[in-house]
């Protein structure tokens, strides 16, 4: 009975362990976001109502006014930008407006409705709640779009989960 007993044990012990470790990784560390929220860019600052977007790969913000700066400025090839430093004006859907001049990060290819385009990113420092997390941000004209900034996936992985009865209210 005594040789039943002590492997028994090992094997409850093993595996309480393990569930210890998975209850660790929980998802309780994690802030609940909703499908609109109130959304701070530091470098801006100013707030954004913005959209919570699952499906986007990448966190874009309206901007207009898009000048890359730098000796090579006149080049068609974006990717010859990289490095470089780009200037845009974003205004947000109060209408309040502000300059912002940050190193190119990213070019990225864009598949959408209209097709499939290309876009500049840099980082931001964007905040929730008085959290911070600095991400690349790309750079789009959405003058035509109600919310002048989606979060897309890169904001979220990691430390945040999306509950779609959420309303930017309950925080």
């Amino acid at each position: 009975m005594k040789r039943l007993l002590i492997p028994a044990l090992l094997l409850f012990s093993v595996a309480g362990s393990n569930l210890a470790l998975a209850e660790a990784k929980n998802d309780d560390s994690k802030s609940i976001v909703g499908q609109v929220e109130t959304i701070k860019v530091y470098d801006l600052e100013m707030d954004y109502l913005a959209r919570i977007d699952t499906g986007a790969a990448t966190t874009s913000i309206h901007a207009k006014d898009i000048k890359v700066i730098g000796e090579e400025s006149d080049s068609d090839n974006m990717r010859d930008h990289l490095g470089h430093t780009v200037q845009f004006t974003s205004i947000n859907e109060k209408g309040e407006e502000a300059t912002f001049k940050g190193k190119i990060v990213k070019v990225s290819k864009i598949r959408n409705a209209q097709g499939v385009e290309r876009r500049y990113a840099v980082k931001m420092d964007l905040g929730w709640n008085g959290e911070h997390k600095t991400v690349a941000v790309n750079l789009r004209d959405r003058s035509k779009l109600e919310y002048k900034l989606l979060i897309g996936r890169n904001w979220l992985e990691g430390d945040y989960l999306v509950d779609v009865e959420k309303l930017d209210e309950d925080d």
